[in-house]
């Protein structure tokens, strides 16, 4: 039978342990020391204390005195014992020269020689000794009893080693009694860190904590969408890889601790990081990227933090605008179908009524006004993606009473583009130039006011209709794309409000599309500039350096340069 693993105790319990046994082994160790250090004080005042009694009898004069009668031990006796039972001490003893006693506690012993040294006293010396004598060890003092210069007798008095344990054993009851107090006031306060501690760890030992911090910072490298988490004060607590690099935040810069006002993102991203609510699927542009955010505050009690998850939603929003020029694409072929079937009829009728010759003439003045653009946009533009914009942008722009037309410079070679700029980009900028410029030529529809014709926009071409003109020229250092329109324009007031994402003259869920251009611009390394039209309307200036192209497309460029310019 396969016996169940046991579990490893949990870090707090494990801590408590050896809190315990480092809380048991200090007050054992402090006990230890304290009577240790109590044993040898307690030895230090009874030398003292005998010390003391042994000096002040043999100064007294009244002993002198006696020393010098027929029998000092009648005077001395009563004496001796007077004092040490004054001063707690074991004995007092007086003797001759010769170690012969004159005192002793037990007055049998009177008479007999002096269990002891004295050579030191004999020499006019106080000193101490422990000594086992007729009371037992004892720790005592023998000092010399002066007549002037001559020693005419010695005094011991002692404390017994037995009384000074005992003494010793008194405190020490009171220093366990103190040390089991210490014990149980740390027990008790280790427990209550110790509870707190496995609460905040959740019960896991030392093991499975390490395996979760290891888990922690592999899934941080390798999950693929931003996070970054802050604490109550909005300082950055986590960010993982993904997320410095969706936020723009190099590798050798040190994020951790600084607030994100410090990070320099746009304002409408800085605000949805600080929020206190809870953000969900919130589409927001840094420099370079389109990027979805959710927040969600850590509330426990008090704002502890926010949670923060970024997703890249550049790609898709790229794939997006592709999805709807091919849209636009498929609504100006359809379009066109529709006119061509009706311009179709009105030709077949023309002939029906014997009007064959106004039929040829109907016929051949649509096909060369339908073949002027394509032959100047593919003359012009020889990028494929970007003819086939420009055409397609062009039906859309017929359908709702808007003239695109390409300006008479325009000249993209194929193979002008180097590879690293890539279609989409150029789809993106373009395609929302074109599609802004194309609103606002239709709301303006040429008119003023007062529906007149505004002095700036009459002329030979197309005077008082509503125009797009949109240039694309190539040339060695950089790719210049423009588009103006015959609207209302913009004030000088909103120049830099326009490539905000969120402004938008159509209402709310717009006023993505110059932000993307700005965007995409800067992500080529180029720039977006906004200006007045000779029109009237707006004119956006978009410029893209340039890489090194191949040798055809240099070549094939200077070619039709020479042409054009011939």
């Amino acid at each position: 039978m396969r016996l169940p693993r046991t579990r490893p105790r949990s870090l707090a319990g494990q801590l408590f342990a050896m809190q315990v046994v480092l809380i048991a082994a200090v007050v054992a160790g402090c006990a230890v020391f304290a009577y240790v250090s109590g044993s040898s004080q307690a030895e230090q005042t009874a030398t003292r204390q005998v010390r003391a009694a042994a000096v002040a009898v043999a100064d007294s004069p009244s002993v002198r005195e006696a020393i010098r009668t027929p029998d000092p031990s009648a005077v001395l006796q009563p004496y001796a014992e007077q004092v040490r039972r004054d001063t707690g001490i074991a004995f007092v003893t007086i003797m001759d020269t010769e170690r012969r006693r004159w005192t002793h506690p037990d007055a049998s012993l009177i008479g007999e020689t002096f269990l002891g040294h004295t050579e030191e006293a004999l020499r006019g010396e106080t000193f101490t000794e422990t000594y086992t004598g007729t009371l037992g060890p004892s720790i005592r003092v023998v000092t010399p009893v002066r007549d002037g210069d001559r020693i005419i007798g010695l005094v011991s008095a002692g404390i017994t080693v037995d009384r000074v344990s005992s003494q010793v054993r008194e405190q020490l009851g009171a220093l366990a009694l103190a040390a089991g107090g210490a014990l149980a006031l740390g027990g008790i306060g280790t427990y209550v860190i110790n509870a707190r501690l496995r609460r905040h760890t959740h019960g896991m030992n030392a093991a499975e904590l390490s395996r979760l911090h290891d888990y922690h910072q592999a899934t941080l490298h390798a999950v693929r969408e931003g996070l970054l988490m802050l604490d109550g004060q909005r300082r950055i607590a986590l960010i993982n890889d993904a997320g410095r690099e969706l936020l723009g935040i190099a590798p050798e810069t040190e994020a951790l601790g600084r607030t994100v006002d410090e990070l320099n993102l746009p304002a409408p991203l800085t605000g949805a990081l600080l929020a206190s609510e809870a953000r969900v699927d919130e589409l927001h542009l840094t420099a370079d990227r389109v990027v979805v955010v959710n927040t969600r505050p850590v509330v426990g009690g008090e704002r502890r933090g926010t949670v923060v998850t970024l997703r890249d939603h550049t790609e898709l929003q790229a794939l997006t605008g592709e999805l709807d020029s091919e849209r636009g694409f498929t609504q100006a072929l359809r379009s066109q179908a529709h006119e061509a079937a009706n311009r179709l009829h009105t030709v077949v009728s023309l002939i029906e009524l014997g009007r064959v010759e106004e039929a040829v003439e109907f016929a051949t003045a649509e096909l060369e006004l339908a073949q002027v653009l394509t032959d100047r946009v593919v003359g012009a533009v020889e990028e494929p993606v970007l003819a086939a914009l420009l055409l397609g942008k062009a039906a859309q722009a017929n359908e709702r009473g808007v003239e695109l037309e390409l300006a008479e410079d325009s000249l993209i070679d194929d193979g002008a583009l180097p590879a690293s700029l890539a279609q989409r980009d150029l789809v993106t900028i373009l395609g929302n130039l074109i599609d802004n410029a194309v609103d606002a030529a239709s709301e303006g529809d040429g008119l003023d006011s007062a529906g007149a014709v505004p002095a700036q926009r009459t002329g030979s071409q197309g005077a008082g209709r509503a125009r797009v003109t949109v240039t694309a020229l190539a040339d060695e250092r950089e790719l210049l794309l423009r588009v103006s329109d015959t609207g209302p324009g913009i004030g000088p007031e909103e120049a830099d409000e326009v490539f905000r994402r969120g402004w938008s003259t159509h209402g709310a869920g717009r006023g993505l599309g110059l932000a993307l251009v700005r965007q995409a611009a800067h992500r080529n390394g180029g720039s977006v500039e906004l200006d007045r039209a000779p029109e009237g309307g707006a004119r956006f200036t978009v410029r893209l350096p340039l890489g090194e192209r191949t040798a055809s497309g240099d070549c094939t460029a200077a070619a039709r340069t020479k042409e054009v310019g011939a």
